[in-house]
Protein backbone atom coordinates (compact mmCIF):
# COMPACT_ATOMS: atom_id res chain seq x y z
CA UNK A 1 0.00 0.00 0.00
CA UNK A 2 2.78 2.41 0.89
CA UNK A 3 5.71 2.54 -1.47
CA UNK A 4 8.25 3.92 0.97
CA UNK A 5 11.54 2.03 1.18
CA UNK A 6 12.76 0.95 4.61
CA UNK A 7 15.68 2.98 5.88
CA UNK A 8 19.04 1.57 4.86
CA UNK A 9 21.12 0.32 7.74
CA UNK A 10 24.87 0.21 7.72
CA UNK A 11 26.52 -2.56 9.73
CA UNK A 12 28.12 -1.36 12.96
CA UNK A 13 31.79 -2.15 13.35
CA UNK A 14 33.41 -1.56 16.76
CA UNK A 15 32.11 1.19 19.02
CA UNK A 16 28.99 3.01 17.87
CA UNK A 17 28.16 6.62 18.49
CA UNK A 18 24.68 7.61 19.53
CA UNK A 19 23.37 11.17 19.77
CA UNK A 20 21.79 12.22 23.05
CA UNK A 21 20.43 15.46 24.41
CA UNK A 22 23.71 16.13 26.23
CA UNK A 23 25.90 15.37 23.21
CA UNK A 24 27.25 12.07 22.00
CA UNK A 25 28.50 8.91 23.63
CA UNK A 26 30.22 5.81 22.35
CA UNK A 27 29.41 2.23 23.29
CA UNK A 28 31.88 -0.65 23.44
CA UNK A 29 29.63 -3.72 23.27
CA UNK A 30 29.86 -6.84 25.43
CA UNK A 31 31.32 -8.90 22.58
CA UNK A 32 34.11 -6.38 21.82
CA UNK A 33 37.72 -6.79 23.02
CA UNK A 34 40.04 -3.82 22.50
CA UNK A 35 43.79 -4.27 22.89
CA UNK A 36 45.18 -0.75 23.07
CA UNK A 37 44.41 2.63 24.57
CA UNK A 38 40.98 4.23 24.16
CA UNK A 39 40.58 8.00 24.03
CA UNK A 40 37.19 9.70 23.66
CA UNK A 41 36.29 13.37 23.83
CA UNK A 42 32.69 12.40 24.57
CA UNK A 43 31.12 10.02 27.08
CA UNK A 44 31.96 6.30 26.91
CA UNK A 45 29.94 3.23 27.90
CA UNK A 46 31.99 0.02 28.20
CA UNK A 47 30.32 -3.39 28.32
CA UNK A 48 33.22 -5.32 26.73
CA UNK A 49 36.91 -5.73 27.52
CA UNK A 50 39.57 -3.03 27.19
CA UNK A 51 43.19 -4.09 27.59
CA UNK A 52 44.72 -0.62 27.71
CA UNK A 53 44.21 2.82 29.20
CA UNK A 54 40.92 4.72 28.92
CA UNK A 55 40.70 8.52 28.77
CA UNK A 56 37.28 10.15 28.33
CA UNK A 57 34.92 12.82 29.62
CA UNK A 58 32.58 10.43 31.40
CA UNK A 59 32.77 6.64 31.78
CA UNK A 60 29.98 4.18 32.51
CA UNK A 61 31.16 0.60 33.00
CA UNK A 62 28.80 -2.36 32.71
CA UNK A 63 28.77 -5.21 35.24
CA UNK A 64 30.27 -7.80 32.89
CA UNK A 65 33.03 -5.54 31.53
CA UNK A 66 36.77 -5.66 32.25
CA UNK A 67 39.28 -2.82 32.03
CA UNK A 68 42.95 -3.76 32.35
CA UNK A 69 44.66 -0.37 32.37
CA UNK A 70 44.47 3.14 33.80
CA UNK A 71 41.22 5.13 33.74
CA UNK A 72 41.19 8.94 33.54
CA UNK A 73 37.87 10.81 33.35
CA UNK A 74 35.91 13.70 34.80
CA UNK A 75 33.20 11.32 36.05
CA UNK A 76 32.95 7.55 36.22
CA UNK A 77 30.33 5.03 37.30
CA UNK A 78 32.00 1.63 37.70
CA UNK A 79 30.23 -1.69 38.12
CA UNK A 80 32.59 -4.21 36.45
CA UNK A 81 36.22 -5.24 36.99
CA UNK A 82 39.12 -2.79 36.80
CA UNK A 83 42.79 -3.74 37.07
CA UNK A 84 44.66 -0.44 37.08
CA UNK A 85 44.87 3.07 38.49
CA UNK A 86 41.73 5.21 38.45
CA UNK A 87 41.95 9.03 38.39
CA UNK A 88 38.50 10.62 38.34
CA UNK A 89 37.04 13.86 39.66
CA UNK A 90 33.63 12.35 40.55
CA UNK A 91 33.54 8.58 41.12
CA UNK A 92 30.70 6.16 41.88
CA UNK A 93 31.67 2.55 42.66
CA UNK A 94 28.66 0.24 42.51
CA UNK A 95 28.24 -2.94 44.57
CA UNK A 96 29.15 -5.26 41.68
CA UNK A 97 32.50 -3.49 41.06
CA UNK A 98 35.80 -5.29 41.67
CA UNK A 99 38.78 -2.92 41.54
CA UNK A 100 42.47 -3.82 41.81
CA UNK A 101 44.51 -0.62 41.87
CA UNK A 102 44.83 2.80 43.42
CA UNK A 103 41.87 5.20 43.25
CA UNK A 104 42.33 8.99 42.98
CA UNK A 105 39.19 11.13 43.29
CA UNK A 106 37.70 14.42 44.43
CA UNK A 107 34.18 13.11 45.16
CA UNK A 108 33.56 9.44 45.95
CA UNK A 109 30.49 7.26 46.48
CA UNK A 110 30.85 3.54 47.24
CA UNK A 111 27.95 1.12 47.45
CA UNK A 112 28.09 -1.52 50.17
CA UNK A 113 29.48 -4.73 48.71
CA UNK A 114 31.94 -3.16 46.29
CA UNK A 115 35.47 -4.56 46.50
CA UNK A 116 38.59 -2.41 46.16
CA UNK A 117 42.13 -3.74 46.58
CA UNK A 118 44.30 -0.64 46.54
CA UNK A 119 44.72 2.77 48.11
CA UNK A 120 42.38 5.74 48.04
CA UNK A 121 43.71 9.27 47.52
CA UNK A 122 41.24 12.09 48.08
CA UNK A 123 42.86 14.51 45.65
CA UNK A 124 44.58 14.69 42.29
CA UNK A 125 47.96 14.90 44.03
CA UNK A 126 47.57 11.18 44.74
CA UNK A 127 47.89 11.39 48.53
CA UNK A 128 46.86 8.06 50.06
CA UNK A 129 44.21 7.62 52.74
CA UNK A 130 44.02 4.44 54.88
CA UNK A 131 41.66 1.73 53.62
CA UNK A 132 40.14 -1.27 55.39
CA UNK A 133 37.91 -3.75 53.52
CA UNK A 134 37.28 -1.32 50.67
CA UNK A 135 35.98 1.49 52.89
CA UNK A 136 37.82 4.77 53.46
CA UNK A 137 38.52 5.44 57.13
CA UNK A 138 39.76 9.03 56.87
CA UNK A 139 39.47 11.95 54.53
CA UNK A 140 42.12 14.59 53.93
CA UNK A 141 42.06 18.06 55.46
CA UNK A 142 40.49 19.71 52.39
CA UNK A 143 36.82 20.52 53.07
CA UNK A 144 35.99 20.23 49.34
CA UNK A 145 36.42 16.47 49.42
CA UNK A 146 33.27 14.42 49.72
CA UNK A 147 32.74 10.77 50.61
CA UNK A 148 29.53 8.85 50.93
CA UNK A 149 28.98 5.17 51.47
CA UNK A 150 25.72 4.07 49.86
CA UNK A 151 23.66 1.34 51.53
Amino acid sequence: MFSKKPAERSPAVGPRSVASSAGTFSVIGADVVIKGNVSASADLHVDGTVQGDISCASLVQGESSLVEGAIEAETARLSGRVKGTITVRELVILRSARIEGDVHYDTLTIEQGAQVEGRFAGDAAKAAAPVVSGQVLELGQDEEQRLSLAG
